[in-house]
């Protein structure tokens, strides 16, 4: 492919989540509407629940609340009102790596953590809230509008980590406890899976300035994508099983050198939550179910998400291949519902969104000419661009809202208890 006779192809379908404008009503009952969705996702837990830590890499759903108030409390009102003094105790347990702005209580004790209580993280929430609404209902410059708005996306994060910190957490427990009892859909008819042509073309992607966006979904830059394809949907769960029965976990000529050091250390057989007794079944956070479903496979690392498209005989994709064959084939994400606790099969569309958070082959780093902001909020983002992979789309459990093509979900590649699911690209000869 010569390239002078490439020109810059802008993709449309750049649909954008309706976000609040900077005035009074719509800023104070959006930001209500979030806040009430922590407490919604939160009431199925018991105060015993919402204070066990399962893992360092997880939190317990108590200091997920407790964190994104410490959100709004340092980084808006300590800012803004003059007149609210924050809250000294919860400066020193709920940073979670703002170090500019203290020192963070490590992580993997977050679950020594029994005090303040359940209940007295209610009180503080309910504090903040009636501050910030006051606030909210007030004058609204740009500057505090903007990190209002970073903070709503800011605890919707926090709000699937919250799921998924559950799923882990009770999986644990010998029962395996459902965190809501909801009847699954029948299985559906498996599509068979296809690959869509995407061409080749020098493209302009990231985010293009319309709605919220994270810093690292921009700036706006042009990327040389060859002509490739990209599976119509994702990987099953039967279709995971076929490579665990061809021995996918036993030959190393199919891992990367890190993964099957990881197969090894980890005694990796299985997808995290398959288990294997004398009917194999799935761990799912409304109880327990058979394998082989055709919903697609869930809970894999980026190293099992390798290993199986080389089985496959195809490949991940780039992130950049992602969002452009995601643009090119007008997948958008799905508005209204809320989200689901397990993906199952979907008959139309590609499960671009709404289903898994799908590797790439991409590591996490900046675009061109990306800045981190000087400021803690700088933090947010650009200091994780080292050892970690690019995930692209959305999970069932991401909040209504928020996804969008360019957003840039990040894991270490070992990471399996999130949503993570596998999508397939290949070359073209």
């Amino acid at each position: 492919m010569s390239m002078r006779a490439i020109t810059t192809q802008t993709l449309g379908n750049d649909r954008e989540p309706n976000q609040p404008t900077p005035n009074q009503p719509t800023l104070a009952s959006a930001y209500q509407r979030v806040r009430a969705g922590t407490e919604h996702l939160s009431a199925p837990l018991s105060a015993e629940d919402q204070t066990a830590q399962s893992m360092q890499d997880a939190s317990p759903t108590k200091w997920h609340r407790a964190h994104t108030t410490w959100f709004f409390e340092q980084f808006v009102l300590a800012v803004h009102d003059p007149s609210y003094v924050p809250d000294a105790q919860s400066s020193k347990l709920f940073n979670s790596y703002y170090n500019s702005v203290g020192t963070p209580f490590p992580r993997h004790q977050r679950g020594l953590l029994t005090r303040p209580s359940s209940a007295e993280v209610t009180t503080y929430r309910q504090r903040v809230d009636r501050a910030m609404v006051s606030l909210l209902r007030g004058d609204i410059s740009t500057s505090l509008a903007s990190i209002v708005v970073l903070g709503f996306h800011h605890e919707q994060q926090h709000q699937e980590l919250l799921l998924t910190d559950v799923k882990h957490l009770l999986s644990h427990h010998p029962d395996q406890p459902a965190y809501m009892k909801v009847a699954a859909p029948p299985d559906a008819d498996e599509r068979p899976l296809t690959y869509a042509r995407i061409p080749g073309a020098c493209y302009r992607l990231g985010h293009a300035g319309k709605g919220f966006a994270f810093d690292n979904e921009g700036p706006l830059h042009d990327r040389l994508i060859d002509e490739f394809d990209i599976a119509s949907r994702l990987v099953s769960e039967a279709e995971y099983q076929d490579f665990i029965d061809d021995g996918g976990y036993s030959r190393p000529e199919l891992w990367l050198s890190a993964g099957w050091d990881a197969v090894r250390k980890h005694d990796w057989t299985a997808p995290l939550y398959w288990t294997a007794s004398r009917e194999q079944y799935l761990y799912t956070m409304n109880g327990a179910r058979p394998l082989g479903r055709r919903s697609p496979v869930t809970h894999v690392s980026y190293y099992e998400a390798d290993a199986y498209a080389r089985w496959s005989d195809a490949r991940l994709s780039t992130e950049f291949e992602w969002e452009v064959a995601c643009r090119h084939l007008k997948e958008t994400p799905p508005i209204g519902g809320g989200p689901a606790l397990h993906p199952e099969t979907q008959q139309t569309g590609a499960d671009f969104f709404g289903s898994c958070w799908q590797w790439t082959q991409s590591d996490y780093a900046p675009y061109p000419r990306f800045r981190a902001s000087p400021d803690a909020v700088g933090e947010y983002n650009g200091k994780f661009m080292s050892g970690q992979y690019v995930l692209r789309g959305s999970s069932a459990l991401t909040p209504d809202g928020h996804a969008r093509p360019t957003y840039r979900n990040f894991f270490p590649p070992t990471a399996r208890w999130q949503f993570s699911g596998i999508r397939l690209a290949r070359d073209v000869p």
